[in-house]
């Protein structure tokens, strides 16, 4: 009894974690990576934190003469006219239409594409394959609709020529509304898919070899392993990535849709950063058209919250 309580050591008090000395060495050793990420703190500055002084232009009627500073304020006024506009709703559930088949269609494409090419084993194969499916990433988007344009033209694109080949006549389709939502949202898909896979690639990349051998030694074939292995280790990163895609929901991207729009197909293709540029870039009303952005900011703002809050009470993964 004696030799056991003499064996007890006292406590002691915790160190501090950090002092003067070893934060320098710290900032010291990793001073390269410090520098690297210089560039992109400075890109987000100037580019995402900047602008947002500007939203001030939303409730004021701004003048370029006098400045935005100086300008008239007017409170909601250019909210009001917003959803008082006739045509906002159509713009608006276009956006959100377009924003959901993309959501609905273009984010598993890449999951699936990126399962099916972690299963090549050719190594040079695989890597035509990789270069294949990433160059519709480097076309812009005026090369990409003129790729589909001429795929689609009545008179001598692809797809009216197989439709003439089974006796169907030729369809016009940029000139109908009932298909312009899936020539842009198939576009997306063909342009970006490839490009998406990389972080998934990479995500498999990590992943220890030894539980496909342990899988292989129990007669697991090639899917069991991917639907046991494979997929949940991917989970965190598909949460990640969701999220994100929730967040960028009403952030289509002007020349994305603006390229496939003419007076035949505009009913349906129209969205919100079309509009922004025909009412604030051309007519020069920069108040109102600031209102409709910082709109649709919040909007993806309440979405990706949202979002984030059910994911981390359902799975536990979020992005804070």
């Amino acid at each position: 009894m004696h030799a056991s309580t003499s064996a007890v050591k006292p406590r002691t008090k915790p160190r501090p974690l950090a002092r003067t000395g070893s934060r320098y060495a710290h900032y010291r050793k990793y001073m390269v990576l410090y520098l690297i990420s210089l560039p992109g703190i400075f890109f987000f500055l100037v580019f995402k934190y900047v602008p947002l002084f500007g939203s001030i232009m939303a409730f004021k009627d701004y003048n370029v003469f006098a400045g935005m500073w100086k300008s008239e304020w007017v409170g909601f006024a250019h909210f009001k006219r917003m959803f008082e506009y006739p045509d906002f709703g159509r713009i608006l559930m276009n956006t959100i239409a377009i924003g959901g088949y993309t959501l609905l269609f273009a984010f598993p494409i890449p999951i699936v594409l990126a399962l099916l090419m972690n299963e090549l084993r050719g190594r040079l194969f695989k890597r035509f394959v990789q270069t294949a499916v990433y160059l519709p990433h480097f076309l812009s988007w005026v090369v990409v609709a003129g790729i589909v344009i001429g795929i689609l033209s009545p008179t001598n694109g692809l797809m009216n020529q197989l439709l003439n080949h089974f006796g169907v006549d030729s369809i016009y389709f940029m000139g109908e509304e009932s298909y312009v939502r899936s020539i842009i949202v198939g576009s997306g898909v063909w342009r970006d898919a490839g490009w998406s896979t990389i972080i998934y690639l990479a995500a498999m990349a990590g992943i220890n070899p030894d539980l496909y051998e342990a899988a292989q030694l129990d007669g697991a074939n090639r899917w069991r392993q991917t639907r046991s292995i494979t997929i949940p280790a991917l989970l965190p990163t598909i949460t990640v990535l969701f999220l994100l895609q929730i967040g960028q929901f009403l952030d289509l991207g002007f020349e994305r849709v603006y390229v496939f729009l003419n007076p035949l197909n505009g009913g349906r293709g129209d969205i919100l950063d079309t509009y922004i540029y025909d009412v604030g870039l051309i007519q020069g009303q920069y108040s109102y058209t600031t209102a409709i952005g910082l709109f649709k900011s919040l909007i993806g703002l309440a979405l990706i919250m949202g979002a984030n809050a059910l994911s981390k009470k359902t799975t536990g993964e979020g992005l804070y």
